[in-house]
């Protein structure tokens, strides 16, 4: 039976959604392309119907995962942002969390289409980020990017340092403690 060009897109965003999820579970060196499909229901053989390259699934899954973290951050206040992001419950699902600290450093050893699409995803979680900024000179707005950015890196980093510790590490949760009541009074 002929697959519709409806259904051959609807297949192909599965794809992009199931490997999605396992990119940020176990990076990009973890999981193969029969891995992906075999999770989202298909055969290996199927795979190069709708990608050329497993890098081009990494670009579409990551610029998919990145858009929906956008999206979610967007409106949101930084404190209410900074309480979510370094949490427990994001911590430990790193499949369904944010793609920047599940992937970052998978992404720097990757092809540039790869580097490419992370840089957009970052741009677009400070523009969610920059919502709240209202109207701003030059200088003021040099400063709330500069602001933001350091705020996305210190979030970032304390969820991939404390991931880096055993989940029932006193030390895991100290760093989330810790990051998050600093970065909390610096946005005060």
């Amino acid at each position: 039976m002929k697959v519709t060009k409806k259904q051959a897109l609807e297949n192909r965003a599965h794809i992009v959604e199931t490997a999605a999820v396992l990119f940020r579970e176990r990076g990009y060196d973890g999981v193969g392309v029969a891995d992906i499909m075999a999770a989202a229901g298909f055969t290996h053989g199927g795979f190069y119907k709708h990608f050329r390259s497993k890098a081009d699934l990494m670009a579409e899954a990551a610029a998919s995962s990145l858009a929906q973290s956008a999206t979610q951050s967007a409106g949101a206040d930084v404190a209410g942002f900074v309480k979510e992001y370094i949490s427990r419950k994001h911590r430990d699902a790193p499949g369904h969390g944010c793609t920047l600290a599940a992937l970052c450093s998978d992404a720097a050893r990757q092809p540039e289409s790869v580097k490419t699409t992370f840089a957009d995803g970052i741009e677009s979680q400070l523009a969610a980020l920059a919502l709240e900024d209202g109207p701003l000179n030059k200088t003021a707005k040099r400063e709330a990017r500069a602001k933001r950015i350091d705020t996305l890196a210190h979030v970032i980093g304390a969820i991939v340092l404390s991931r880096a510790c055993p989940d029932d590490s006193t030390l895991a949760d100290e760093i989330l403690e810790v990051c998050r009541t600093r970065i909390l009074s610096q946005n005060a």
